[in-house]
């Protein structure tokens, strides 16, 4: 039978041999930095091509490429209100390969979807906020109102006779127009388009009323006549329509209805990797053709770190909660 020895160990050895992998670990992070990243990284949209997160993404794309040194691949993965692609992103391996961009939604939808397979704050870490958008009230032709004060009278007069369209339940257009009525106490129907391409057709066709639109779809379909554009969902009024009112200055409810556009990586991504992606982002966002090309689509740049971001996403699920828990919505 063997017989088992037990071996003395100097103290000091085992001392040492614990400072070394203490050590160790702290030389892990910088060293994995400087390897990642080796391979192309997958960046996911998860809403269709054409969307402010499209846009954003097919614009930073190539600067990240020129940054990193790999290729960026942009997939769409849309569908069920952005929830399809940001879950994938949520099961993806922490390994700084897949990355999601994304908007307001990661926060408005857990607020509708009680059944959600991912968490914004389990499941996530924040890279960063690059970019800020901008809604604006706007209604079709036939409507006899020219302000937002002559709008929301006839609301009350028309108590559930009009209605307004949205991309789908869950997107920033249809948040906003419940803040509306819920600011107003009034009440318009939500009619829920697959896309905005729909919504904008169902207003300016006379389906609907009224819409919150980006700004910058809303000025050129205004310029052409087919529309009325009211104001801007905003405390501020924005550059990109500085002679468009906010909803206070035009009678209204002051509503704060700005859409983020924001970077996450899976959670438990090492801390490295998210530090370098969130100083490459900041480099970025300086770049002058980087502003002009976002600032000709509406957008503003709004650079934030990823606490910074946690604490914004904090502030929406607490004012955009008390909407939902007010008027009872609920996802589909």
């Amino acid at each position: 039978m063997m017989s088992l020895v037990r071996r003395h160990v100097p103290r000091r050895t085992l001392i040492g041999a614990a400072l070394a992998c203490a050590f160790g670990s702290f030389a892990v992070a910088p060293a994995l930095a400087q390897e990642w990243p080796n391979r192309p990284i997958k960046l996911i949209v998860p809403y269709t091509p054409g969307t402010g997160q499209d846009t954003i993404a097919r614009t930073l794309a190539p600067k990240l490429t020129e940054k990193l040194g790999q290729s960026i691949v942009v997939e769409n993965r849309p569908g069920a209100a952005g929830n399809i692609g940001t879950d994938m992103v949520a099961k993806s391996p922490p390994d700084g390969y897949t990355l999601l961009l994304t908007a307001s939604p990661i926060v408005l939808n857990t607020l509708l979807y009680k059944d959600l397979s991912w968490d914004p704050y389990r499941d996530f870490v924040p890279i960063a906020n690059v970019c800020d958008g901008y809604l604006a009230l706007v209604i079709n032709n036939n409507v006899p109102a020219n302000n937002v004060k002559e709008f929301i009278a006839l609301l009350k007069a028309r108590p559930g006779k009009l209605s307004y369209s949205s991309p789908g339940i869950g997107t920033p257009q249809h948040f906003s127009g419940e803040m509306l009525k819920f600011s107003t106490n009034t009440f318009m129907l939500h009619v829920p388009y697959r896309g905005s391409a729909g919504a904008i057709t169902g207003l300016i066709g006379g389906d609907v009323e009224a819409m919150f639109m980006p700004v910058h779809s809303a000025l050129p379909q205004a310029a052409q006549g087919r529309l009325k554009v009211l104001a801007v969902a905003n405390p501020q009024r924005v550059s990109v329509a500085p002679s468009v009112p906010t909803m206070e200055q035009a009678g209204g409810p002051p509503m704060d209805a700005a859409v983020w556009y924001a970077f996450y990586a899976p959670a438990k991504t090492p801390a490295a990797i998210i530090t370098r992606l969130t100083a490459t982002f900041g480099e970025i966002m300086k770049q002058p053709d980087v502003v002009s090309t976002l600032e000709k689509q509406g957008l503003s740049i709004n650079f934030l770190p990823g606490p910074q971001l946690t604490a914004m996403m904090r502030r929406d699920q607490e004012r955009w909660g008390k909407v939902v828990k007010e008027k009872g919505l609920k996802g589909e």
